[in-house]
């Protein structure tokens, strides 16, 4: 047979032949010999050119389907376990298709970002169209970056908005996705660097404009992975949550329990009640119930909220919005403590002696009944005898009670001396379309002071409580200090003139003993950061270590479920501890708990440096229309490539860079933490004083750069020569750092 097929019957053989693509199959198929293959060839480009067929290097294949074997990133995972992939290269015109990944028990476990090459069949189903056999796992996943995408003649450029980046990306003209000029997108490194050394990427997600209002917290959601949409099965289970009743519970609706938030509180965890303890046996003592809420009510071992609850960790808060851990029907409604409707709770009985000290508690799980929802300002106000219309009335039988307590606690506070230190927490301000406003110092307030030692007191008490009944749970870990960091500490200190005792077991009181010599004084600033500093992260663990920071040897989460998975589970072990249901710690949650701690953690610092960067960002949109203008501020930080400052007026950080400190070279050494200049020997440390002048203001990257005028209320030295290349001759301040042996690298820049 030398008759040419027609084109349908080539595409029919090919949809049904997806192994046998290349020219001479389909030559074969159709019995084309000879002089006739020429004709084939002309149809088979025929057809390319009609965008039905697209070559690949000697096959054919419908644009619109992916080939029999092809390369897939794994995407996600469902909530029953199975996993969906992406093929890395789609040239169609419809939506990339997904792929079923079928894993035999042989295979090796795969994850998100995994990329594999694996052996694809169709399927009768619309979605997924696909499904894949692993053949095997390949390379490791590909570096990322977010950015903004210049379009060029031959493709374009990506500007990374990450203000550590150093180099833009290079991107062909098929890897675009059609993305825009000006737009910002996300790219996966494509391969080994293009023409000028840059590395080449190809965009696999476009975001739309990077200007637009409230585009700041959207950029660090996608730069740093946090999930901000919730699966179908997830909200169907939250939309099908009811109110709790009073089957199997405490009814605990006549204590007249109050919150107390941030005006803006967008949940609301926790209420309290005080009143005096009427035993004589506790004269001058208080009784003090904390209800918290249940929040494992509603979210149950391995059900699809609990599954999203513990992947995402935690709730992450942003100036402009929330990333709720749970759905808001739960978070701002059914779970949240909120005035004049019943709530499920569990709930903690204390009493406390006159010096705060705990002699007893208790919990329950039962419904509770909130009088009022109160901001920490209005409280502050009402016991300062200025109080509003709805406060008044609260002040004598509730409020007072409550402060009371406070000052019984500032009593025991004072004896166990948990590190104390005094570090301003900024506070932006936004309009509505998302411009900054304003930048304040948030005020503290013996109304936020009592909410915390009452939490503390509270977290406390839950972990007694399940050691005592060897419940197992997740501590919340705190250690102390690494012995280099003390010593840094101690350093940083003896140059501003005061000391830190060495050759002891260390104690908060020790850190305390500093910070109270270093308050009032010009220094107090730079001893608190350094104190900070010298501190450990925070982690959680099924392992006791005990809480340094606040000095306390057994310390869990328990008063924040709605926006902390830990929360959750130490919730969960109390469940068990009591027997109060079936909704406990489940053997899952057990067998997990290292696991969970690791993950939730790590969640953890994600949110705070998803936060932090936003931070950054609004301050850098804030600033900039100040360009030019005069700050001053503390150096807060030194490395070889220049200086941070922190500035007083809005507590945001730029970078003065090296080249711009003046015409002399400089000596870093890291460990003072010090600039020295190698002509005039001046010395640049963390905590002097500077007036500097805003330069540049990048609301993209968050990046804020500085020129130095003066330094201590001096004027910058002249140096003794021009350039910026290094000396290679001896100088007198070299000579200095001999003397006290510090080797100096030197490297051109």
């Amino acid at each position: 047979m030398n008759q040419i097929p027609t084109k349908p019957e080539i595409l029919e053989w090919i949809s049904q032949n997806p192994t046998l693509t290349a020219k001479r199959d389909i030559a074969k198929a159709f019995g084309i010999k000879g002089a006739a293959r020429i004709d084939l060839k002309r149809v088979l480009k025929e057809l390319e050119a009609e965008g039905h067929l697209e070559k690949r290097k000697k096959s054919f294949g419908d644009p619109n389907s992916l080939p029999p074997v092809c390369v897939l990133e794994v995407a996600t995972i469902d909530n029953d376990g199975d996993l969906f992939a992406r093929p890395l290269e789609w040239q169609g015109d419809g939506p990339v298709p997904q792929v079923l990944l079928v894993l035999r028990a042989s295979d090796p476990a795969l994850g998100v970002g995994d990329r594999i090459l694996a052996r694809l069949t169709r399927t009768d189903a619309a979605q997924p169209p696909y499904e894949g056999r692993l053949i095997r796992r390949i390379g490791t996943n590909p570096r990322r970056v977010l950015g903004i995408f210049r379009k060029q003649s031959d493709g374009g450029r990506i500007i990374p908005i990450d203000k550590g980046a150093d180099r833009e990306w290079q991107v062909a003209h098929d890897a675009t996705q059609g993305a825009k000029d000006g737009e910002l997108v996300e790219a996966e490194q494509a391969g080994p660097k293009g023409r000028m050394g840059l590395p080449r990427a190809r965009i696999i997600d476009r975001l739309g404009d990077p200007s637009a209002p409230r585009a700041v917290s959207l950029i660090a959601i996608h730069q740093h992975g946090i999930p901000d949409a919730f699966p179908d099965d997830v909200m169907a289970q939250a939309d099908a949550a009811r109110p709790v009743t009073l089957a199997g519970r405490e009814d605990l609706q006549d204590i007249p329990f109050v919150t107390i938030d941030p005006a803006d509180a967008r949940d609301r965890d926790d209420a309290c009640f005080a009143k005096p303890d009427d035993d004589p046996a506790n004269p001058g003592g208080h009784i003090v119930w904390i209800a918290i809420a249940d929040v494992a009510a509603y979210v149950t071992p391995e059900s699809p909220l609990d599954r999203e609850a513990r992947k995402r960790g935690n709730s992450t808060y942003f100036p402009d919005r929330v990333v709720p851990m749970l759905p808001d029907v739960l978070s701002g409604d059914l779970c949240s403590l909120h005035e004049a409707v019943p709530r499920a709770c569990i709930a903690l009985r204390m009493t406390l002696n006159a010096q705060g000290q705990k002699l007893a508690h208790d919990f329950h799980r039962g419904v509770m009944h909130s009088v009022a929802s109160l901001a920490y300002e209005e409280v502050q106000d009402g016991i300062d005898g200025r109080p509003n219309p709805k406060v008044a009335p609260l002040v004598a039988p509730l409020l007072q009670p409550l402060f009371d307590v406070y000052a019984a606690l500032t009593k025991a506070r004072a004896q166990r001396q948990p590190l104390d230190l005094d570090l301003p927490e900024r506070r932006i301000e936004l309009s509505e379309d998302g411009t900054v406003t304003s930048v304040n110092f948030k005020e503290r307030l013996d109304a936020h002071r009592l909410i915390e030692e009452l939490m503390v007191l509270a977290n406390v008490a839950a972990a007694e409580t399940l050691i005592a009944k060897k419940v197992p749970l997740l501590f919340r870990v705190h250690e102390e200090p690494a012995p280099e960091k003390l010593d840094a500490l101690r350093e940083t200190a003896g140059a501003a003139g005061f000391t830190l005792a060495k050759g002891q077991v260390l104690k908060t009181a020790h850190l305390n003993r500093l910070l109270h010599d270093a308050a009032g004084t010009d220094e107090a600033e730079l001893i608190n950061i350094s104190t900070l500093r010298s501190m450990t992260q925070a982690y959680y663990s099924p392992t006791n270590l005990g809480h340094f920071g606040l000095a306390l040897g057994r310390y869990a989460h328990f008063t924040s479920p709605i926006r902390r998975y830990s929360d959750l589970i130490v919730h969960r072990a109390l469940i068990t501890a009591h027997g109060w249901g079936k909704d406990g710690l489940s053997p899952e949650d057990m067998a997990a708990l290292e696991q969970t701690g690791t993950h939730i953690s790590d969640t953890e610092r994600r949110s705070m440096i998803a936060e932090r960067d936003t931070t950054d960002r609004y301050l850098a949109a804030y600033l900039s229309e100040r360009l030019g203008t005069e700050f001053s501020g503390r150096i807060s930080g030194v490395a070889k490539f220049g200086v941070f400052v922190k500035l007083d007026e809005t507590g945001a950080d730029g970078l003065i860079p090296i080249r711009s400190l003046g015409r002399e070279y400089y000596h870093f050494d890291a460990q003072s933490g010090t600039l020295m200049g190698a002509d005039t020997g001046m010395m640049i440390g963390i905590g002097q004083r500077v007036t500097v002048r805003l330069a540049e203001a990048a609301p993209v990257s968050g990046g804020i750069a500085l020129e130095l005028l003066s330094i201590d209320g001096a004027s910058l030295p002249a140096g003794a020569r021009s350039g910026r290349g290094p000396r290679r001759r001896g100088t007198k301040a070299k000579r200095k750092t001999d003397k006290i042996n510090r080797k100096v690298k030197r490297s051109r820049r």
